[in-house]
């Protein structure tokens, strides 16, 4: 049974986005910030992580300014995506990873994470931003879309852009006799698993499918990409084109206002921030397992209904104590309110309430090493 614990931590803050300063506000010698307030940071060793494209930018910040406050660390991440993230940390090649979805109940059963000394292992959300419909039509740079169109689209019923279905929310806007090509992730991705959970819980008939990882619909005018690099490329190499991405990497693309109730939302941190504020945690994880349960179409008036949220996965026990300090220390400055506001000012990403920080250091605090 899922309860609203999410009354405890409290709403998750508006904006968000990447960029970097400092280290942990915990570690000896450092204040929170990118410089060390005494002496020389203690912290040192390399890193290895995998995992979420979605936090590309922002792990490129955060692991910038975290290596510029601790000169003795290096972390290595690598934007794989987030499928293969979970991968290499059950077998034991990536010492934390990013995820945009976190393991599920069966997963967590079967256990083996190779990583840890143990199967007790840590998620905390650390990067919440919306996931845009975009598209590449010339002279149009908003449409309006409802949950039934995005998925008559994606399901390749709907074939071209002056469709009259389309064109009846969109009064006034050219639209051209021009083929849709929808471009979707070919790798196994957590931004489809939000994307496709969006479609089936809000427009089950114009989407038979569950939400999954891996893209579900069997195609024939649609292009795989491969991560949120892929995907933006592909969406900005072909006229006609419309895909799902990060928001951080929309750019000069067209997006779309997704009909919530009688409206239309445009994506934008303060409404995903709503989208997931309303959102319970999971019940039956442990101490520090802090996962949401967000169900798009229970989504408040104003809140964006398609929202990313991304965890930072890591052990509780490490077998390298000096492992487990980095992984901890890069944790805390993640979550601080620090790294959130360098992410907010680099993507657009929404910040960790005050409430829901503070669980997530709880969480972090669990890490260590193996006695």
């Amino acid at each position: 049974m899922k309860l609203n614990r999410i009354a405890r931590l409290g709403a998750v803050a508006a904006v968000a986005a990447l960029s970097l300063t400092a280290c942990a506000a915990n570690e000896p010698g450092n204040t929170g910030g990118g410089e060390p307030s005494e002496g020389v940071s203690t912290l040192s060793g390399t890193v290895n992580a995998t995992g979420a494209s979605s936090q590309g930018a922002a792990q490129q910040a955060w692991t910038a300014a975290f290596q510029d406050a601790h000169g003795g660390v290096t972390i290595n991440y690598q934007p794989t995506g987030s499928g293969t993230g979970r991968d290499n940390f059950l077998a034991g090649s990536s010492q934390f990873i990013g995820s945009d979805r976190a393991f599920n109940a069966e997963e967590l059963a079967a256990g083996g994470f190779n990583t840890c000394a143990t199967d007790e292992i840590v998620e905390v959300p650390a990067y919440i931003s919306p996931v845009a419909v975009v598209f590449n039509l010339e002279g149009v740079e908003e449409l309006n879309l409802t949950p039934d169109l995005i998925g008559d689209i994606f399901n390749e019923k709907i074939e071209k852009w002056n469709d009259p279905a389309i064109a009846e929310i969109n009064e006034g806007v050219e639209l051209p006799d021009l083929a849709i090509t929808p471009v979707f992730r070919g790798d196994a991705s957590g931004t489809t698993g939000t994307f496709t959970a969006y479609l089936a819980s809000v427009a089950p008939e114009a989407w038979p499918y569950e939400d999954a990882d891996e893209w579900p619909v069997s195609t024939t005018r649609s292009e795989a990409a491969q991560q949120t690099s892929g995907v933006e490329a592909a969406v900005n190499a072909g006229e006609g084109t419309i895909g799902y991405i990060d928001a951080s990497r929309v750019g000069e693309l067209g997006s779309a206002a997704v009909q919530v109730g009688e409206e239309f939302v445009p994506f934008s941190a303060e409404a995903a921030a709503a989208l997931v504020s309303g959102s319970p945690l999971e019940e039956g994880r442990g101490d520090g397992d802090l996962v949401f349960d967000i169900d798009p179409a229970a989504a408040p008036a104003g809140a964006y209904p398609i929202a990313l949220v991304s965890y930072l996965i890591g052990c509780v026990q490490y077998e390298d104590a000096a492992v487990a300090d980095v992984v901890r220390s890069y944790f805390e400055y993640v979550v601080s309110a620090e790294g959130q506001d360098a992410a907010n000012a680099e993507a657009g990403s929404a910040p960790l309430s005050d409430e829901i920080r503070t669980q997530a250091e709880a969480a972090i605090a669990l890490i260590g090493a193996a006695e």
